[in-house]
């Protein structure tokens, strides 16, 4: 059996017909028809039923083609990633989330480069989810993103926890009071700026998850194109927004950061790479981002490319 018997296969179970599948796949239909037959019998089960029109699968039929076109699509990604692979010796692809790029990823980048001078570094800004498909289909060699996301073909190591915090007006009730942290129960009547709206799932999710985990509802809140819209608008005294520790230093002449009261509302920083890639780029890469985190004092749990 072969992957050209699978795609052979496929494309005659989604058109119902031999001649439409031979059109699509630029093959003339009686070879097709004798490459499906050989493939039955080779497996020695009738896949088709030939006697419907349009053509039908049988239920062995439909179960080959659930598992057929999981293959080609594995197929398709191992190409893609070998390619990547075969074309990282002179460049690498790092995908980042904004609020990582905020925060110290600039210094880890700068620190990297003292390694590798004549490497060319390709930063693309890309969401958690995006970065997944990213690297399945070879556009980024890593990425730093902020969710978890299951792909047999991706491996995730959760570098530290970075802690939340509620950035406020700085004319807001919760500094005139003297407040020097708050919780979740607080925001629930406040006016909350939520980012990225785009793609999804993206931190908006996370955080409104943080408050349907405790039975809490925001009632009023509002998705903004990305996080400068977000703090911009605290700014302009209209509400409030969660971010993570790193971003204070953001517009802190006209936001104040106040942290929550548990200590406990985190936010991961999420490195992604392909399964089984542990190239030394990688392996300096992780070694430059703890040993930033080691000067900021920051805590982690170490883990290895």
């Amino acid at each position: 059996m072969e992957l050209r018997h699978l795609r052979y296969f496929v494309a005659v179970a989604e058109e119902k017909s031999f001649n439409k599948a031979a059109e699509r796949l630029f093959i003339s239909q009686p070879p097709l028809s004798r490459q499906i037959r050989q493939l039955e019998e080779e497996i020695n089960v009738t896949l088709i039923d030939r006697d419907n029109r349009p053509l039908k699968l049988t239920e062995a039929g439909e179960f080959f083609y659930d598992h057929a076109i999981q293959i080609l699509a594995k197929s398709e990604k191992l190409k893609a990633m070998t390619m990547r692979k075969a074309n990282s010796d002179n460049s690498i692809s790092i995908g980042f989330v904004s609020s990582i790029l905020y925060g110290i990823l600039p210094k880890i980048i700068a620190r990297f480069r003292t390694f590798y001078p004549n490497l060319e570094i390709k930063l693309q800004e890309l969401n958690s989810w995006q970065q997944t498909q990213g690297l399945v289909d070879g556009k980024i060699d890593v990425g730093f993103g902020r969710l978890l996301f299951e792909d047999a073909s991706i491996r995730r190591m959760v570098l530290r926890q970075e802690s939340l915090v509620v950035a406020v007006p700085i004319n807001h009730t919760f500094i005139k009071e003297g407040r020097t942290s708050v919780n979740l129960m607080d925001l629930t009547s406040e006016s909350l700026f939520l980012y990225p709206t785009s793609p999804r799932p993206s931190f908006i999710d996370y955080v409104l998850e943080l408050f349907e985990a405790r039975n809490l509802k925001v009632k009023y809140f509002t998705e903004v194109r990305e996080l400068h819209v977000a703090l911009g608008l605290v700014a302009a005294g209209e509400g409030l927004t969660i971010v993570p520790k790193t971003l204070e230093h953001l517009r802190n002449q006209e936001v104040s950061y106040l942290p929550f009261e548990d200590g406990l509302l985190t936010s991961p920083i999420v490195m992604s790479v392909r399964h089984f890639d542990k190239s030394e780029l990688l392996k300096t890469l992780l070694d430059v981002t703890y040993q930033i985190y080691d000067e900021e004092g920051f805590d982690y749990k170490r883990e290895e490319v």
